[in-house]
C-alpha cells in the first residue's frame, strides 16, 4: 500500500472535502514551487510513451489532463504537470470575482469512490486569474474553462462569457465554454440548441486568435440532446466536446445521501462513456472528444478511449488515488495498448465502434 493510501488520504479525509482540497492544493503550491523539484518529480511521474499526441492543433505529451475545478484558480499548473498530466484545464472562471454557494458544499462517497459538491463556480474572476496565469511559463498545454456569473441572467449569458473569453484568449492553448455545470441556477437551459449554437457561434465569431473553442457537456441529456449539440459542434467547427460533467442523478448509489449537487467518479463512469460513444457515433469520429468521468485506472481510461475518446480527464480520480495516478493511468495505458495489439493511442480511438 502507498504512503499515500496508508497514511496522507485517511489523515485528508478525517478532513471536510474543501479543507482538504484546500490543504491539497497549498501542499502542491508551495511543496513544488521550485523549478527544480518539478523536474526532479517529472522524472519520476512522467509518461512520454505515447510519442506527440496532436490534438486540434496542439501537441500533448500523454492524454490524460487534470479537469477542471481542481485548479480553479491556475494555481498549481506546473506542479500538475510535474506529477505527470499531459495538459490541465484550469476554472470554471466567471468574469467577475464570486465567492460560490453556502458552505458545506463538498462531500465524499468512499463507498460509492464518488464526491458531490455544488461549489457555484467559486473563483477570483477571470481578470485576476489571467494575470497570475500570464507570469507562467506552462510546462504542459494549458486550457481555461469558462462559465457564467451567478448573477447575470441567461439573457446577458453572452456579454458575460465574451468579456471571460477575450481574456482567456491572451493565455490559453484552448478554451472550454462549461454550460453543464448543475449549481449555477438554470445555466443547463444554454445547452439547448438555439441557445448553445448563439452563445458558440459568438465566441467563434470573435476568435480572432482561432484558439480551439470545446463545449463541455452533461451526462443527464438525451440521445438527441447530445446529438443536436453535435451538430452545433460540426457546423461551428468546434475543436471538441468534453464528456461529460458532474451528473445530478443518484442512481445506483450504496451511500444514502441527500445532499444536492453534481456527482462525480466511479457512479458516472458508465453514463459518461455512453455519451462519448453516441458522440463518436453520430459524428463519425469528425469531432476530437475529451472523455471524463469516473477514471481511476488504466482500464477505466481504454474504455473511454475505444468508446471514442482521443484525450481524457480526471479529478475524483485524483483525489482517491494520490500522487501516482497520473503515471499509473498513462503507464497502465500504453501496456494495455501494447497487450491488445494497437500501435499507437489514435488506433484504439473508437475501436468500439468500427
Amino acid at each position: 500500500m502507498s504512503i499515500y493510501n496508508s497514511i496522507i488520504r485517511p489523515a485528508l479525509f478525517n478532513l471536510s472535502a474543501e479543507r482538504a482540497h484546500e490543504i491539497g492544493i497549498n501542499s502542491l503550491r508551495y511543496g513544488l514551487a521550485s523549478e527544480t523539484l518539478q523536474d526532479q518529480f517529472a522524472k519520476r511521474f512522467e509518461c512520454n510513451e505515447f510519442g506527440n499526441l496532436e490534438r486540434f492543433g496542439l501537441t500533448f505529451k500523454n492524454p490524460l489532463g487534470m479537469a477542471a475545478g481542481f485548479d480553479k484558480n491556475g494555481i498549481v499548473v506546473n506542479q500538475l504537470a510535474s506529477l505527470g498530466f499531459g495538459f490541465v484545464e484550469v476554472g470554471t472562471l466567471t468574469f467577475k470575482p464570486q465567492p460560490g454557494n453556502e458552505k458545506p458544499r463538498m462531500f465524499r462517497l468512499p463507498e460509492d469512490k464518488g464526491l458531490i459538491n455544488r461549489l457555484g463556480f467559486n473563483n477570483e474572476g477571470t481578470p485576476t486569474v489571467v494575470e497570475r496565469l500570464k507570469q507562467l511559463n506552462p510546462k504542459c498545454v494549458l486550457g481555461v474553462n469558462i462559465g457564467k456569473n451567478k448573477d447575470v441572467p441567461n439573457e446577458e449569458a453572452i456579454e458575460n462569457y465574451l468579456k471571460s473569453f477575450e481574456l482567456a484568449c491572451e493565455v490559453a492553448d484552448y478554451i472550454t465554454v462549461n454550460v453543464s455545470s448543475p449549481n449555477t441556477p438554470n445555466l443547463r437551459e444554454l445547452q439547448k440548441a438555439e441557445s448553445l449554437d448563439e452563445l458558440l457561434k459568438t465566441l467563434q465569431d470573435n476568435n480572432l486568435k482561432k484558439i480551439p473553442l470545446l463545449v463541455k457537456i452533461a451526462p443527464d441529456l438525451s440521445e438527441s440532446e447530445i446529438e443536436a449539440i453535435t451538430d452545433i459542434a460540426l457546423k461551428l467547427n468546434l475543436s471538441g466536446i468534453i464528456a461529460t460533467n458532474t451528473t445530478i442523478s443518484r442512481e445506483g448509489l450504496k451511500t444514502k445521501i441527500e445532499e444536492t449537487g453534481g456527482l462525480s467518479g466511479k457512479p458516472v463512469a458508465k453514463r459518461s462513456t455512453e455519451v462519448i460513444s453516441t458522440i463518436y457515433r453520430y459524428s463519425k469520429g469528425k469531432i476530437p472528444i475529451i472523455g471524463v468521468g469516473g477514471i481511476f485506472t488504466a482500464e477505466d481510461a481504454f474504455e473511454k478511449v475505444c468508446a471514442g475518446a482521443s484525450l481524457l480527464q480526471a479529478y475524483t480520480g485524483f483525489i482517491y488515488q494520490g500522487f501516482s495516478f497520473a503515471r499509473d493511468v498513462n503507464s497502465g495505458l500504453v501496456k494495455i495498448l501494447k497487450e491488445k495489439g494497437f500501435r499507437n493511442l489514435d488506433e484504439a480511438v473508437g475501436s468500439n465502434m468500427k
